[in-house]
């Protein structure tokens, strides 16, 4: 995200010790850990939430889709023969 090199890093440090001062230095960098260390874990908690609900998204969209396949199966008209077939009696036979 930043490139910064050693001497950006010093020349922060010792402006740092300048404004803060030698006592107060080591609880503001645990401060600064700690609330790097909570954001990462915010938005990686907010990452996983993200990805779950677009999974979740995808499999109801899957299941809609079954759902209207299965109903548009049901809602077909079977041909007569196929009807007498899946009612165990004998094909009818048209005679023209």
């Amino acid at each position: 995200m930043f490139n910064m090199g050693m001497p950006e890093l010093v020349l922060i440090f010792v402006i740092a010790l300048l404004v803060f001062g030698p006592k107060k230095l080591p609880e503001i960098g645990k401060s600064l850990g700690r609330a790097m260390a909570e954001f990462k874990r915010s938005s990686q908690e907010f990452k996983d939430n993200l990805e779950s609900e677009i999974e979740t998204d995808k499999i109801k969209q899957e299941l809609v889709k079954q759902q209207d396949e299965i109903k548009a199966a049901l809602e077909t008209p079977k041909p007569v023969e196929t009807q007498a077939k899946d009612a165990g009696a004998p094909p009818k036979i048209n005679a023209a």
